[in-house]
């Protein structure tokens, strides 16, 4: 049967379009470092307001509406899916305090910043409030990284927006309740026990749901193959069955199976969290582009501008800071940590695209101020979004909070390979830090007073103890061929599989040994096995570091140590580990980290005592002159 044409392109090519669009927009900000959310909503503006080139409500029609809440719900279940009452109980105090706090506190301000500041009326205010409590998790983490905060304002912050992705949509969904059965004109004592009803319904099919699903996948009645798309299409079923009991019931329902699962200590949990890495990205991405492209400048135009402009100085310069300073008053944090932490609240996908839903649904019960939720969202998430993007990090370093702009290397595994190359990066201005969980491996790198964690770094405590956001690279290497991989694999998804390497396994190249191309991290130079590199320290080769500058360039240091094995390189504010003589850079001020045979490091040595045997010279000589025993030297008449 053909398609028929509802406007400029057929809703297939509009599906393709956005698809296109959403993807190549992240990849563009991972590749130029930039906040994917400002990418993805220009590419919106772009194919929509500005061109014409996609409008979703001529080219998608009716199906538009229907495509973005189930897009929504899945956002949502993803939040509840992240948050763990294991992982929140442990967490900082000042984690805790922004939430239970916190929370409720950004809902008041943020309804009166409305209200006061954007002039909507009470009813839109405490609907669009309570989805401002949330602060971008999808947003904050690569800001994080981008700025390399010190470790304990960069897990508050990250914590914080994990932890109130789902709270505040719930916060949203039920004062969205609250207005919708105030609007049929029940009295108070109706309308609060038709809430007490919506919500408990909500919850007794959500959390039936999420027990149903633990349950099939505890006793071993869902394959692994099939785990995630049975998730998929209970979270579509249990949105529909929940909202077509009761309006926006089906969000609040979604978000708690997400709870229960997160909560269960599912063995699979980790995979199950994968969901979020393919299809929320798809769908964050296709949401984002379909908010850009339906934005009217006719809708845009309905706002004062000076009252909008007022709403976003007011939610980032005082209902943002008070609601921060107030909760962690009597906490250990530093004042200026506070501070970071209260300047810092960028909005995301969550804001866009759950204010979206929701604005719809106020306009469709007469809530006039509805039309203006959207518009003020769309302002509200750009303006934070490009205010904390570029100016996160010269803040951080004015308040000498960041780890600043050097790149970092986690190093798995303690060994006296280990421990040099560390020292080796780190007068190459990296910042390392060896992993080991058994504490006598780790015994050379304390004694050369480098950074360690006793631990599994695929543990708990690591998770709570390391400071992952400030390394952006692995190298595993322990004496443990399969936690190699394992690490790798696990971590690959986290850091990226470019940013991790892995030193040889054992019988790698016998064929019966071999790996899966997906198994592992990248290889370095050599592909030789952590056995083969201790061989070659027994044998007396060393570690060293060398700078190029304009008059020493890769050529010279070529012709200088023919023998030696590069091993890494350090350029600009980015570490990576040679492969082949390719990654190899020619640019001043690299550094190359290599390691040199016996008589190098014996020439060196020898270069350094001349070195070390001409300093004292030049002491005596500068001590005799200045007592004016030196050859030549006058001596003052008396």
């Amino acid at each position: 049967m053909a398609t028929e044409m509802t406007g400029g392109i057929s809703p297939m090519q509009a599906f393709a379009m956005v698809g296109v669009a959403g993807v190549a927009a992240q990849w563009l900000a991972w590749r130029f470092r930039l906040p994917a959310i400002v990418l993805m909503l220009a590419a919106g503006l772009v194919l929509g307001p500005v061109t014409g080139l996609f409008v979703p409500v001529r080219d998608l029609g009716a199906i538009i509406q229907p495509m973005i809440a189930l897009a929504v719900a899945v956002i949502l279940f993803e939040g509840g899916l992240t948050l763990s009452f294991k992982k929140l109980a442990d967490a900082r105090p000042a984690v805790r305090r922004l939430v239970y706090i916190g929370a409720p506190l950004g809902w008041i301000f943020s309804s009166l910043a409305l209200v006061f500041g954007a002039g909507l009326g009470w009813e839109a205010a405490i609907v669009f409030g309570g989805i401002m409590i949330v602060t971008g998790p999808t947003v904050i983490g690569p800001l994080l990284r981008q700025a390399k905060l010190t470790s304990r304002p960069a897990q508050v912050l990250q914590w914080e927006g994990i932890v109130n992705d789902p709270i505040g949509a719930l916060a949203a969904v039920l004062a969205l309740e609250i207005v919708l059965i105030r609007n049929t004109g029940l009295g108070w004592g109706a309308a609060l026990g038709q809430l007490v009803v919506g919500v408990g319904l909500a919850v007794l099919i959500g959390g039936l749901a999420g027990y149903a699903i633990v349950q099939a996948f505890r006793r071993g009645w869902v394959p692994e193959y099939m785990k995630v798309p049975l998730l998929f299409v209970a979270v579509l079923a249990v949105f529909a069955v929940s909202d077509s009991l009761l309006h926006e019931s089906g969000l609040l329902a979604v978000t708690v199976m997400g709870l229960v699962i997160a909560n269960a200590d599912l063995p699979s949990y980790h995979e199950l969290y994968r969901f979020k890495e393919h299809a929320t990205i798809l769908l964050v991405s296709g949401v984002f582009i379909l908010m850009g492209a339906g934005i009217e400048f006719e809708t845009l135009a309905q706002l004062n501008w000076w009252r909008a402009g007022l709403f976003v100085a007011l939610v980032v310069l005082v209902a943002r800071p008070l609601t921060v300073l107030v909760s962690l008053i009597g906490t250990n944090l530093p004042m200026k940590e506070r501070m970071l932490i209260a300047f810092t609240g960028p909005r995301g996908v969550v804001l866009v695209a759950v204010s979206g839903v929701f604005a719809e649904r106020l306009v469709a019960e007469g809530v006039a101020d509805g039309a203006l939720v959207a518009p003020l969202a769309f302002v509200l998430v750009l303006t934070t979004v490009v205010l904390h993007g570029f100016t996160l990090a010269p803040f951080a370093r004015r308040l000498d909070l960041s780890s600043g702009q050097k790149p970092g290397l986690l190093i798995v595994g303690g060994s006296q390979f280990a421990t040099g190359l560390a020292t080796a990066l780190q007068k190459a201005e990296v910042d390392v830090l060896i992993t080991d969980p058994n504490r006598d491996h780790l015994r050379s790198a304390r004694a050369a007073g480098l950074p360690v964690f006793y631990g599994d770094i695929l543990g708990e405590a690591a998770e709570h103890n390391v400071e992952f956001i400030a390394y952006s690279g692995i190298l595993a290497a322990s004496d443990n061929d399969a936690y190699n991989t394992l690490v790798a694999t696990d971590l690959g998804p986290e850091f990226g599989r470019e940013s991790i390497w892995q030193l040889a396994r054992h019988k790698e190249a016998r064929a019966r040994h071999a790996l899966p191309s997906q198994l592992g991290g990248r290889a370095v130079n050599g592909n030789r096995t952590l056995a083969e590199y201790l061989e070659l320290l027994a044998g007396g080769w060393i570690f060293r570091t060398t700078r190029l500058t304009g008059e020493y360039r890769l050529e010279d240091w070529r012709r200088a140590r023919e023998t030696a094995i590069p091993l890494a390189v350090v350029s600009n504010r980015q570490l990576w580990f040679v492969g082949s003589e390719d990654d190899l850079v020619d640019r001043p001020d690299a550094r190359i980290i290599s390691l040199l045979p016996p008589e190098a490091a014996e020439q060196i040595a020898r270069e350094n005592e001349a070195r070390e045997a001409a300093k004292e010279q030049a002491k005596a000589e500068a001590e005799a002159v200045r007592r004016g025993e030196g050859n030549g030297s006058v001596t003052k008449e008396a």
